[in-house]
């Protein structure tokens, strides 16, 4: 008897240990970028930059809009590391890359004040990282001669990530 019950108690932690973690009732379950795989999104925007002889910062942020990775060239400028911060908190705070927020925010468009709000960036180079649908970050670029410059970094920084975000 004793050696049936052994085996219920083991099949019933083992089906535990399988089964999915799932957030407490009350609570969001809010997936995030871990911080190697921030920064290798990072260090591989400044690298396409590079490629296109742009210096430029790169930032990744958590779906919250907080740092979590940066990497400025060495000649970036100065204006560089907060901007790309700016793209990428807008990116993940508006659910939209900042490119697509241009149309929206100009003058007489339906989100014209959106443009206003204090640490809004719309400029090309800010991005989010999703993984399965979910919002699990955001990537800002700055530095480069042109906003879409710097949207192909920051593209380039996600698609160094993919295969972290399956």
């Amino acid at each position: 008897m004793s050696k049936i019950r052994s085996t219920l108690f083991l099949g019933t932690i083992l089906a535990a240990a399988a089964s999915p973690l799932h957030a407490a009732e009350g609570t969001f379950d809010t997936p995030a970028l871990v911080p190697e795989v921030a920064v290798k999104a990072v260090v591989a925007a400044v690298e396409a930059c590079r490629a296109e002889n742009a210096q430029v910062t790169a930032v990744v942020v958590d779906p919250n809009g907080t740092l979590q990775a940066l990497k400025r060239d060495r000649y970036a400028g100065p204006h560089s590391v907060e901007t790309a911060e700016s793209k990428a908190w807008t990116a993940v705070s508006f659910r939209t890359d900042t490119t697509d927020l241009r149309d929206a925010t100009k003058p007489g468009g339906a989100s014209y004040g959106i443009q206003n709000l204090r640490g809004v960036t719309i400029l090309g180079g800010g991005k989010q990282i999703t993984s399965d649908g979910r919002i699990v970050g955001g990537i800002g670029v700055s530095g480069s001669p042109s906003g879409s410059i710097d949207d192909k970094c920051a593209a380039a920084g996600i698609e160094a990530i993919q295969d972290d975000l399956l």
